[in-house]
């Protein structure tokens, strides 16, 4: 039932594999990567190859790379795409810098199943528990997901956003507290939503700390939650001293965290943000961008009470939540969670809508680009075209996290009430 034992050799075969599918994707069709670069179900303002070029292009010329308006991520990426070689004359350098952080995550993905940590965490133990699949599983599951691969290929910079949540999570399981908050500092630095996933990290670390010999003092966990919040936002204002170093100013503030606070770049993607606001009237927009994001950010506390005694889970179901909600969502985020949902295998027998969810996300994932082709390239259509299909998307994950959460409620009731195991739930 767990999937076989992790041996190096087999974890080797696996990421090789990966490795091997990627590096023909990118050369045997060369035109494949610029193809997907230039999908909105891809590439977001925010995330874009295209405008991380450009934005190197002008870091190269001394002039500031938020100039014109077109480049919108973080600073620091600048001087690290521009040690590799040229890309127009040896890509294959950045193709194996995109790979390498593909398998990066896998990694830290591997290790967090083979803690165990989603079935029996420090104050639960799942009875279905042993009902798992094997670090390799769901290493592979997530390196040989379509929409992990389609991101590799379309050079999506969100590949190091999800390489730091990952090992942040790995790092927080096995007790590594101070690597967990730098690589949650670095997730947030890239994209700033990350920084919602704090509190249920920081209990997380909590949980997964090595116990003291005697009972521990009443206010330890504020001393421990002080200590995480001081170690990210000092790595955060490191990077910033950093960014401002490079850049000789703090306009890449506005240029990069501003942009997805306001929503100031309206070009489509898969969210459910960029319609809304293209309709809004200006008098009614600082309000409902409050309210956009006081929804997204809602989720964290009611979660991580409710839902105390399994961090991880909570974690999980925010970046499911992140993918539905966020202001430039892609696929990308939605391969983070759809990786992380395979942790949950004790749990799938729960489920409810399991056929349902995977009906609707691949009846989305296929009429999307359908959609958005006969808006902007056929003008046969409109935008409510593309939107709608965007909301279908919406509802597919919505749904699966719904169910995910229910079924997790589920499994801890059922330890609470044994009598109860097996019997149908009705809602009234």
């Amino acid at each position: 039932m767990n999937g076989g034992k992790v041996t190096l050799g087999r974890t080797a075969g696996l990421y090789a594999g990966a490795a091997v599918l990627r590096l023909a994707l990118f050369t045997l069709f060369p035109g494949l990567p610029d193809l997907l670069t230039g999908r909105v179900e891809i590439s977001t303002p925010v995330t874009s190859f295209k405008r991380l070029q450009e934005g190197l292009f002008l870091y190269n010329h001394n002039v500031s790379p938020y100039d014109g308006g077109v480049y919108h991520q973080a600073p620091l990426l600048l001087p690290i795409f521009n040690l590799l070689p040229s890309f127009s004359t040896f890509p294959i350098f950045t193709y194996l810098l995109y790979i390498a952080v593909d398998i990066l995550s896998a990694d830290a993905l591997l290790r967090i199943a083979e803690s165990g940590e989603a079935g029996s965490s420090a104050r639960f133990t799942s009875p279905r528990r042993d009902k798992r699949w094997s670090g390799a599983v769901i290493a592979a599951l997530f390196l040989f997901n379509p929409f992990t691969i389609a991101t590799c290929i379309g050079r999506s910079t969100t590949v190091f956003t999800t390489c730091a949540i990952l090992h942040a999570i790995a790092n927080a399981i096995s007790g590594c507290h101070f690597h967990a908050m730098i690589a949650l500092a670095f997730a947030s630095y890239l994209s700033m939503y990350p920084l919602l996933l704090l509190p249920p990290l920081i209990l997380l670390c909590y949980d997964r700390q090595k116990q003291p010999a005697g009972p521990r003092a009443p206010d330890a966990w504020i001393k421990f939650t002080g200590t995480m919040v001081m170690d990210v936002f000092g790595a955060l204002a490191v990077l910033f001293q950093m960014s401002f170093m490079l850049t000789g100013s703090w306009e890449f503030l506005s240029s990069t965290y501003g942009v997805q606070l306001t929503l100031s770049d309206l070009t489509p993607n898969i969210g459910l943000w960029w319609y809304f606001f293209v309709e809004m009237f200006d008098s009614f927009r600082s309000f409902f961008l409050a309210v956009f994001w006081l929804h997204l950010s809602s989720y964290v506390g009611g979660l991580s009470v409710r839902l105390r005694q399994q961090p991880l889970v909570v974690i999980t179901l925010l970046l499911g939540i992140f993918a539905i909600f966020k202001p430039y969502p892609s696929i990308a985020d939605a391969s983070l969670f759809l990786g992380m949902v395979p942790l949950y295998r004790h749990v799938f027998p729960l489920l409810r809508y399991s056929f349902v969810i995977a009906a609707i996300i691949i009846y989305a994932t296929f009429l999307g680009p359908a959609f958005y082709h006969l808006w902007i390239y056929a003008g046969s259509g409109n935008a409510n075209f593309f939107y709608a299909i965007t909301l279908v998307w919406g509802l597919g994950l919505s749904l699966l996290v719904c169910d995910l959460a229910f079924a997790v409620l589920r499994d801890e009731w059922e330890v609470e009430r044994p009598e109860m195991v097996g019997k149908e739930i009705r809602q009234i």
